[in-house]
C-alpha cells in the first residue's frame, strides 16, 4: 500500500500541488498564459482543455489516497481487514485485489 501511495502522490505532483490549507486535498495547476493571448489562442485553449480533463483525475486520485491512508491507519490500530458496516472480517481475496477495501463483499453488494 505504501508503494501505491507513493505512485499516486508522484502522479499528482505531475499536474497538481498539495493544498496547504486542507489536508489530503490537491489543486490541479491552472495553465499560465503568455502575455500575448491573441497569438497563442489555440495553445491556450488546449491548456484549458487539458486542465479541465485533469480535474476528475485529481479527484479520483485524492479519493484513492484517502482510502490508502485510512487502511494504513487501521493497520496501526489493529482494525485492518474488518468491515466498517457489519464488523466481520473482509474476505482475504478481496483484500488482495483491493487492500484498502472498507467493506466485505456482502455489505458492498448492499446499496
Amino acid at each position: 500500500m505504501k508503494e501505491e501511495k507513493k505512485r499516486i502522490t508522484d502522479d499528482l505532483k505531475y499536474f497538481a500541488k498539495k493544498d496547504t490549507k486542507v489536508k489530503g486535498n490537491w489543486k490541479t495547476i491552472f495553465p499560465s498564459f503568455g502575455r500575448s493571448i491573441s497569438e497563442e489562442t489555440s495553445e491556450n485553449a488546449e491548456e484549458v482543455e487539458e486542465y479541465t480533463a485533469l480535474l476528475p483525475v485529481e479527484h479520483t486520485l485524492e479519493l484513492r489516497l484517502q482510502d490508502i491512508d485510512a487502511a494504513l491507519e487501521k493497520i496501526k490500530k489493529g482494525d485492518y481487514g474488518k468491515c466498517e458496516k457489519c464488523h466481520k472480517e473482509i474476505e482475504p481475496k478481496r483484500l488482495v485485489v483491493n487492500p484498502e477495501a472498507r467493506v466485505c463483499m456482502g455489505c458492498g453488494e448492499k446499496k
